[in-house]
């Protein structure tokens, strides 16, 4: 049986709520001791739900983040290549300009 995050990250979840409660409830009844144990549960297992989280969000995976950093760097390059062009354009037109000025009205 493989462990799944997707099943654990409720159970997480719903376990730190419960705790939460049962915070207040000791509390309520002056059990400093009792509310403590319910308190660091609580953050255990919230803790916990979010590392669950984080799993199950598809980064877990070497494979996949290298993958969606390579789909990233191809778009990178695609906009600077974009880029180098437009400036090469913006630099031709400039020269132009400039050699339009050097020259002066043809008679």
């Amino acid at each position: 049986m493989t462990f799944k995050p997707a099943i654990w990250y409720p159970i997480a979840v719903v376990l730190s709520a419960i705790n939460l409660v049962g915070v207040g409830f000791a509390a309520g009844s002056a059990e400093a001791w009792h509310a403590g144990v319910h308190a660091a549960l609580a953050l255990g297992f919230g803790l916990w739900a979010q590392r669950l989280r984080q799993h199950r969000g598809g980064g877990s995976e070497p494979g996949g983040r290298v993958e969606a950093l390579e789909v990233e760097m191809n778009k990178l390059r695609q906009e600077l290549s974009e880029t180098q062009e437009r400036l090469d354009f913006a630099e031709r037109v400039l020269a132009q300009g400039r050699e339009a000025r050097r020259l002066g009205p043809e008679p």
